[in-house]
């Protein structure tokens, strides 16, 4: 039996063995699961996942490779990836490179060979929480003492938006959207851009009256890492437009949002990750099979009292998955209809988004 050369270990001294691919490095992140079965590249380049471990619920991971065309952000900032199996051979006509290769290229950790079962059924029982990936040869005191002076950092959407505008135009275009960018996922770009939007993503911090000299048809705040309560000057800034212009937020918007009309965020023992959460839509009983990535939801009990009316439920465990204030035409959603990888059951709330735009004019 070849020898572990790496391994995972907890705050409660609990120890994974396996083996390393990617980077060979060590790191102390936060330990979450996906239940995706497939979609690996669009999870490693996602920027949500930032100073996150995802371990993967299906087993067999690599096997199609990497193309040019699935990486949702151009730098990966994933913490690490634990897996099952790994394939290094994958078979499949876009592969231009093989996992391993892309994450010894960013510099992101992975482990194999550990028992993914195991590992998932602890995070559901205990929580995500703090993991040092490290070498399998060292001492736990020395771990556990990585782990305790090791704080998880609080500056990932700062890290993850860009630092200057960049657009995204296509011929035609009816609608000019600005995309306020807290790590977004290149899917919302392409997905505004196939409904004829010319799309300014801007960087998080932008203001207000930046925004205003743009002109634009209707402000999106996209997804991203992190606690929203981290991140004051988007909340700010939805404070000063909301009723200028039609908005739409995904996840990390979707709470941002929330905050900004007075209602509480709080984070969810293991949150929501995969492509197969279901979500019923209140205004229609429809219920949506949806994709999400987030720690973090939406309070329902303090949206009482303020301009926000909930427009979608989580069927698993009843938290707020959209909300909507028609009076300033502003609404959005906890899931991601962009999927990328998951269904594609909600991809009509971008409709929405370009009718809410179109009725404005």
């Amino acid at each position: 039996m070849k020898k572990f050369d790496a391994k995972l270990v907890f705050e409660d001294k609990s120890e994974y063995f396996g083996y390393y691919f990617g980077a060979k490095s060590e790191k102390v992140t936060e330990i979450v699961f996906n239940t995706s079965m497939v979609g690996y590249q669009e999870i490693v380049s996602d920027p949500s996942y930032t100073y996150q471990t995802v371990v993967m619920t299906y087993p067999l991971i690599g096997n199609y490779g990497m193309t040019e065309w699935d990486y949702e952000t151009k730098t990966p900032t994933i913490g690490g990836l634990v897996v099952k199996e790994y394939n290094d051979e994958p078979s499949n006509f876009g592969s231009v490179a093989t996992l391993d290769h892309v994450m010894k290229k960013y510099n992101v950790a992975g482990i194999s060979g550990i028992d993914t079962r195991q590992l998932t059924r602890s995070i559901r029982d205990f929580g995500s929480r703090k993991v040092l990936i490290t070498s399998a040869d060292t001492p736990i005191d020395k771990a556990l003492e990585i782990l305790k002076n090791t704080p998880l950092k609080t500056d990932a959407v700062s890290r993850v938006s860009c630092k200057k505008s960049w657009e995204s135009k296509v011929k035609g275009a009816k609608y000019k959207v600005v995309a306020v960018d807290c790590g977004i996922k290149l899917n919302i770009v392409r997905s505004l851009n196939e409904r004829e939007c010319d799309v300014i993503v801007v960087p998080w911090n932008t203001t207000a009256e930046e925004i205003a000299k743009i002109k634009p048809d209707g402000v999106f705040f996209s997804n991203g890492p992190g606690d929203p309560t981290d991140v004051v000057p988007v909340i700010e800034l939805i404070k000063k437009i909301k009723g200028k212009y039609p908005v739409f937020g995904i996840c990390l918007g979707h709470q941002l949002i929330s905050l900004a009309y007075g209602a509480k965020t709080y984070k969810l023992k293991f949150g929501h990750r995969g492509g197969n959460h279901p979500v019923r839509n209140l205004e229609n009983s429809k219920v949506e099979v949806t994709s999400q990535n987030h720690s973090y939801a939406v309070d329902a009990k303090s949206l009482e009292g303020t301009p926000l009316t909930v427009t979608h439920v989580n069927i698993l465990d009843n938290t707020v998955e959209g909300v909507e204030c028609k009076e300033d035409n502003v609404f959005s959603v906890q899931y991601h209809p962009e999927s990328c990888p998951g269904p594609c059951d909600s991809s009509y709330l971008f409709d929405k988004f370009i009718l809410s735009m179109k009725e404005k004019r």
